[in-house]
């Protein structure tokens, strides 16, 4: 059975520790940073969202368990959308040795869970284009697109 259960203090320093390389490696991949400044961008993004870490009121932070063992990561934030309030999730992760067993889509069934029981209007989310696996899940789930940005190269003369 997977459950979310909200970050300690040690999972949290843990987290913060993977999640802002990452976060830079996926900004570059998707063309939006330079490498030589993408690590110092990911850790000023990361602060200004979470400022009081574990404490930034309406941000949840949770360890993604089966069977007592953490399997990965869930962030989100309680944000206003138009008149309704939604959560919207910065990260979702589940480690590579988990990968495939479902894990994410329980957590997202956990996480449609929450949202009922606080009255929230929906989940919303962004997804990098370049995580075909992340967009097929989501689609699964019942997302569906409401923004599309796209980009075309140009070589220099």
């Amino acid at each position: 059975m997977t459950t979310l259960v909200p970050m300690s203090e040690a999972a949290f320093a843990k987290y913060t520790a993977g999640h802002i390389p990452a976060y830079a490696e996926d900004k570059i991949k998707s063309g939006q940073w330079q490498r030589d400044e993408a690590l110092e961008l990911s850790r000023r993004n990361f602060h200004e969202l979470l400022p009081e870490g574990l404490a930034t009121p309406d941000h949840h932070l949770f360890e993604i368990c089966s069977d007592d063992e953490t399997v990965g990561a869930l962030w989100f934030a309680v944000l206003p959308r138009g008149k309704h309030r939604t959560a919207y999730v910065y990260d979702v992760l589940v480690y590579p040795p988990h990968q495939g067993q479902g894990h994410g889509t329980r957590a997202f069934r956990a996480l449609e869970d929450f949202v009922k029981e606080r009255g929230l209007a929906g989940i919303a989310l962004q997804v990098f284009g370049h995580n075909p696996g992340a967009q097929k899940l989501y689609r699964r789930l019942g997302f569906y697109p409401t923004n599309i940005h796209m980009f075309k190269s140009i070589a220099p003369r």
